[in-house]
């Protein structure tokens, strides 16, 4: 307030205090001037019989406003409220303003007051208007309030709700989700260890319908999960999901353009919803769950505070039990309760819930070895070879796992646990790494006794002789290649004379083909002091 010397005959009148007209609202300018001209009119008054002309010119009444002002209303108003300049002294300038401007006395009306708890109510259906509910309460009802009184008395009746409420949430339009900040203990039965679980919660705009669930901890996993679990229990989507920006699903938090994480966009597609997460410290971007977490712990968590729980699925069986009570409990300025509201409002908007339920999974970087398989949990996958030593993305559930190459699928394999080994697709081998491959032991003694029995038994040889099997697969593969330059009847002629000599390796088959050893018919036969066979003992006939 300042003070400023008010222009009077009488040098004893006290100043009057004014309020910049910048710092009032247009009310409270009002009441300000009318108190002041008021208290100015009856200072002059009363030093003296003056008249109403000169105190208009004393205390300047025509230059208050765009309107000439006079000074017998104020004089007037004060004679009806009995009040003098010795009472107005007492007086503050509400108090003056009360006793000269008395309240209207209320009317009998006889207008039908509508329902405005019903009218809030529709008010949260997909396209549904305070002129459209207006018009259906005026129809055939020659009591019914005007539109402009119509909309007036509702927005009073609607002050006396909850703020969070004055909002109009359409249904099957939002939910909101969040963790609250209780949590509650559970203990191992092995141990004795505690832990403590999360409470998650989410809601539906319209219906404040609630659900409520714990989980381990607040990962991406535990959040996703979550959420599933609700939009089951919905029975349907909505349109636009309401986080918070949590580093488990924001990717970069931000007020204006937050990036949600890979996995989250892909739950929010499979159930064809949309994602605004609440700008960091705005609790009031999402009223509804705060408050749905302030019941949850009044009606829920305080009731199982002295109970102990020893896994998730106990505790999550008593929070169910207890959830359908808090969504049974009637409203106290609304009808019905939230079930009633949700099947009203939220459940015939929700979107269908799409025949497959979303299966969480994970995404990891790996880099493809020079063998053409990644890593995942100490398993190796194969990919396409081309793709060596470049980057893939892989993409994995508790069954199944997906890589991909430029955003494009290019294997997928069964998820194995074994440690060390290897899950190989025969497609992703170059061809000579998969015609060796295909080649196994009786797969290469079949092919031999095509040949002739000779060279199956040559076959077998090489098989046999081995440490492993696969040693002998190139020596098979080199008698292939005999067949194939000498013709598969000089290659057992070949075969029957290293029988004979007892010198079943390549080499030495190889040799007779080349020499043309196998064309001569007279076979050499084994004398009783004959060597016995090795690979480095290649008998007389070698040299002939």
């Amino acid at each position: 307030m300042i003070s400023r010397p008010f222009k009077c005959p009488l040098q004893t009148m006290k100043p009057i205090k004014l309020t910049p007209p910048e710092q009032m609202s247009a009310s409270q300018r009002a009441a300000e001037i009318t108190s002041i001209l008021c208290t100015a009119i009856m200072r002059t008054h009363a030093s003296g019989q003056v008249a109403t002309e000169q105190i208009e010119r004393q205390v300047g009444l025509g230059f208050a406003g765009h309107q000439r002002v006079h000074t017998n209303p104020y004089l007037s108003l004060a004679r009806v409220a009995g009040v003098d300049w010795s009472v107005a002294q007492t007086l503050s300038d509400e108090e003056l303003e009360a006793r000269l401007y008395r309240s209207a006395l209320p009317r009998n009306s006889k207008q039908l007051l509508p329902d405005f708890a019903n009218v809030h109510t529709e008010l949260k259906r997909a396209g549904v208007t305070l002129q459209l509910l207006w018009e259906e309460y005026a129809k055939d009802n020659e009591l019914a309030f005007k539109y402009t009184s119509f909309c007036v008395k509702y927005r009073q009746w609607a002050m006396g709700l909850k703020r969070s409420m004055r909002q109009i949430h359409i249904g099957g339009e939002k939910l909101f989700v969040d963790y609250a900040g209780q949590t509650i203990p559970l203990i191992d039965a092995v141990t004795g260890e505690i832990t403590k679980a999360q409470i998650f919660v989410a809601t539906l705009g319209a219906s404040n319908y609630t659900f409520a669930c714990a989980t381990a901890r607040q990962t991406t996993a535990d959040w996703i999960g979550a959420q599933v679990l609700a939009l089951e229990h919905f029975g349907g989507a909505p349109r636009l999901i309401v986080p918070d920006q949590t580093r488990s699903l924001i990717k970069n938090s931000c007020s204006y353009d937050p990036q949600n994480n890979r996995l989250y966009e892909e739950f929010a597609a499979h159930y064809g919803c949309a994602l605004l997460a609440a700008r960091p410290a705005h609790p009031r971007d999402k009223p509804k769950v705060e408050c749905a977490v302030l019941v949850v712990e009044r009606w829920i968590l305080a009731r199982l505070r002295n109970r102990k729980f020893f896994n998730l699925t106990e505790l999550n069986h008593a929070i169910a039990l207890l959830l359908n009570d808090l969504n049974a409990r009637a409203f106290k300025k609304l009808p019905g309760n939230r079930r009633s509201a949700f099947e009203q409002l939220d459940l015939p908007a929700l979107r269908p819930l799409p025949a497959k339920r979303f299966e969480l999974f994970r995404w990891k970087s790996a880099k493809v070895n020079i063998d053409y398989h990644v890593e995942f949990e100490g398993h190796y996958y194969s990919v396409p070879h081309t793709l060596v030593r470049t980057t893939v993305e892989l993409r994995a559930t508790d069954t199944l796992l997906e890589c991909y190459s430029a955003n494009q699928r290019v294997a997928c394999h069964a998820v194995s646990h074994i440690k060390g080994k290897h899950t190989t697709i025969a497609d992703h081998m170059p061809a000579s790494h998969r015609a060796h491959l295909e080649w196994t032991p009786q797969k290469l003694i079949d092919w031999g006794l095509r040949i002739g029995v000779s060279t199956a038994q040559v076959v077998s040889w090489q098989l046999e002789h081995r440490a492993h099997p696969e040693q002998g697969y190139r020596a098979c593969l080199g008698l292939q290649r005999l067949a194939r330059e000498f013709t598969p009847a000089r290659l057992e002629a070949a075969c029957t004379r290293a029988v004979a000599i007892r010198s079943l390796t390549y080499r030495s088959v190889s040799s007779i083909l080349k020499t043309g050893l196998d064309r001569q018919h007279n076979l050499p036969t084994t004398a009783p002091g004959a060597l016995p066979l090795h690979d480095n003992i290649r008998g007389a006939d070698y040299f002939h």
